[in-house]
Formats: structure tokens, sequence, C-alpha cells
């Protein structure tokens, strides 16, 4: 392995809920190993606050495009328009997600329909339109879904039958892609994150039930703060993890081992 091998200069990359929380600290991640970045998400005016702070401070290029991920248009017309910046694309997280914590038995099918189109079918349209790209390039590439340990436990005690079941979905689907598009050299993994404490979690970390079993149960006894999943898409863009697809990496303090 070259002593480069995690320098994404001169490569292009894209990032779903790039706005905030997970999806911004990533961005900032592969910004700071050189690479272009584009934010995508549905709150456009905070992707171009995000994306001008970015270039300025890690100065490499920047892109802020609004993008439903659950609408095929909206996200090829956003591949497009990063190819037209960028020239290519090289890098493409599935990051955008949401979760639910209803009981079974009460959750309407538009509840549950929510987060499968989101948390699944968006990672599939997303992974699809990248995919297609770099197919057409004919360089090869990255795709990195954004899964969750949910995919593969069930958390406790809060309900949420929707979210474990999409990110389990998410993690099979990183497979079959992998499978699938290795002939062209496009690899294809997934990351799943514990608990991670981000401005939508923050509040709800400092509750008794936070306490008693999400940290409780988690040997290192702390949630995940957002940088710390920087190394892992790193990684998993660049050279470093070049013989690596299909590949699920679980960061999450420890949580599943018990």
């Amino acid at each position: 392995m070259g002593e480069n091998s995690f320098c994404l200069k001169g490569k292009a990359a894209a990032v779903t809920g790039g706005a905030q929380g997970l999806g911004l600290a990533m961005a900032e991640a592969l910004a700071k190993a050189r690479a272009s970045v584009a934010l995508l998400d549905i709150n456009v005016e905070k992707c171009q606050t995000e994306a001008e702070r970015i270039r300025s401070e890690c100065g490499v290029e920047t892109l802020a495009l609004r993008a439903d991920v659950r609408k095929l248009d909206e996200m090829e017309a956003a591949v497009a328009q990063i190819v037209e910046r960028f020239g290519k694309l090289d890098i493409f997280v599935n990051n955008a997600g949401v979760c639910k914590n209803i009981k079974a038995e009460e959750m309407t099918l538009e509840e549950w329909q929510e987060v499968i189109d989101i948390n699944l079918t968006g990672v599939f349209i997303g992974s699809q339109v990248a995919g297609k790209q770099m197919i057409k390039q004919g360089s090869g590439g990255s795709i990195i879904n954004i899964a969750s340990m949910s995919g593969s436990i069930v958390n406790v005690p809060q309900p949420q039958c929707s979210y474990n079941a999409s990110k389990a979905g998410v993690i099979h689907l990183t497979k079959s892609l992998a499978s699938e598009w290795a002939q062209y050299n496009i690899r294809v993994n997934s990351i799943s994150p514990g608990y991670m404490k981000t401005a939508m979690t923050e509040k709800t970390l400092e509750t008794d039930m936070a306490k008693d079993w999400w940290l409780r149960l988690t040997p290192m006894g702390r949630p995940g703060l957002p940088h710390e999943l920087g190394g892992a898409v790193v990684f998993l863009a660049s050279d470093a993890s070049s013989f690596m697809t299909g590949a699920d990496l679980i960061i999450d303090g420890g949580y599943t081992v018990w």
C-alpha cells in the first residue's frame, strides 16, 4: 500500500443528506482527504452554507444541490450537475435516512412506507444513478451506503421495526450490488453506525432511557461522534480499500458484541 493510498485528490464525491449530522461530517472528511464534494439534501440553503464553509476551510471544489433521494428524476439531475461541474463521479455516499419510533401494531402503512422509501429505496436510487454514471465512465468507483447496527440487531427499548428492516435491507442490497458491479471495478460497501451524538439525538442521549439502555449496553459507555465515521468513509472511498467490496463496517462502540 502506497503512502498516499488514503489521498482522494482528483476524485469527485457526493453525499446525500449532506447538510447536517453524519452526512456533513463525512463530506468534511472526504474534503480533508482532498476530494471535490457535492452535498445533496432537501435543505439546499443549509447545503449551500456548509458547502461554502468546506470550500473555504479545505480548499477544494464543492457543490450544493437540492435532491430528494426518493425521486429518481431529482437524483438523475443531481448526478448530471455533479458531472458537469466536476467532470466525473468517483465516490457516492448514500447517507440520507429517517427513523420512526412507533409500535408495530400502531404503525400506519404510510408511516412504514416513508421509512422504507427514504432509507432503502432511496439508497437503491442513489446507487443506481451513481452506478450507471460510473459504468459509463469506465474507471470504476466507490459507493458507500450508510446502514446501521440496527440492520444486525434489534434496539431496545424503543420500537422501530421499519428502521431496522430498512437498514437490514441496505446491508444486503450493498452485498448484492457489490456482486453485480465488481466486473466494472465499482466497489460497494456499507457503514453501520451505533448510537451517534448529533443535533437530532443530543437531547435524547441526556434522558434516563438513553443512559439506562443505550449507553449502558455500549461497552465504551458513550455515543459516537460524527467525526469518528470520517476515517471509515475515507478508507472505503480510497485505494486503501481497493480489494474490499460487499463489506459492512460496524462502528458502534462495541454495542453489537454483547
